[in-house]
């Protein structure tokens, strides 16, 4: 089963990993922590920099086996995200075969982002928190796990525009709700840290900061939409999150949001 590593664990046993695992890291690392700090999500950075983050390695994306390792991944992250630190975040690379990389536009890495979560909530056995609305046309929507709440990202082989989005193996960053308490539109900190990050984003990026990008919890913010980013200014017209939903449901297999 998949395990939940430090980076300073990762650097410390990288030749005991497989040759795909070690590539995948060391590209990260060098993409997050390059010497110039080019890189524009700055909590991430501080995270990897400061050993906060953790890391996980999760089979093909399309198997159903990469649900099971996710969820099995975010049962233990839950349980001690807490005492990671203050920029942390739940990292997990997945083995991208050639035909992956090769062969899926952004459009289909998107369904499979979204297929995915579906997979990983109908194992979900804790009902979401009450104050979490179900509905993701709501601003208080979040994915959630195990009660736990997350902001997800995704980057893929496929992004070339939007540089910030790319990687050259699927990726999904889970970020616990609860590390924005003091990055937010109400602190200053929050206001000045978004300030840096979007003239980052300019520099980093081949095109503008995608319109999708707001704070939690505003009305007129839904948060499905900035977990996968097109290469454009695009964005599906309902959340496909609820598509796989009512999918899950007409064979058969029960949500537990």
């Amino acid at each position: 089963m998949a395990r939940m590593n430090t980076r300073v664990w990762l650097d410390e046993h990288m030749f005991e990993l497989p040759d795909w695992q070690q590539d995948a890291f060391r590209q990260f690392t060098s993409m997050i922590a390059d010497p110039e700090g080019k890189y524009p999500c700055i909590p991430g950075r501080q995270g990897f920099l400061s050993n906060n983050l953790r890391f996980g390695f999760v089979a093909d994306p399309r198997s159903e086996r990469a649900a099971i390792e996710v969820a099995h991944l975010l049962r233990q992250y839950g349980e001690c995200s807490r005492g990671t630190g203050k920029y942390a975040s739940l990292v997990l690379f997945f083995e991208t075969p050639k035909d992956l990389v090769e062969g899926f536009s952004i459009e289909e890495y998107e369904n499979l982002f979204w297929s995915l979560l579906g997979r990983v909530s109908a194992v979900d056995t804790v009902p979401w928190p009450d104050e979490i609305s179900t509905d993701p046309s709501h601003p208080s929507w979040e994915f959630c796990f195990d009660g736990h709440l997350y902001f997800a990202f995704c980057a893929t082989p496929a992004h070339e525009l939007r540089r910030s989005r790319h990687s050259p193996y699927f990726f999904i960053a889970f970020q616990p709700r609860w590390v924005f308490e003091n990055i937010n539109e109400s602190t200053v900190f929050g206001r000045n840290m978004k300030k840096q990050i979007r003239k980052k984003l300019a520099d980093y990026d081949s095109i503008p900061a995608h319109p999708s990008l707001q704070w939690y919890g505003q009305e007129d913010s839904l948060e499905w939409r900035q977990y996968f980013l097109r290469d454009d200014e695009s964005a599906p017209s309902k959340c496909p999150y609820t598509y796989m939903k009512n999918k899950f449901k007409a064979l058969g297999i029960k949500f537990h949001s």
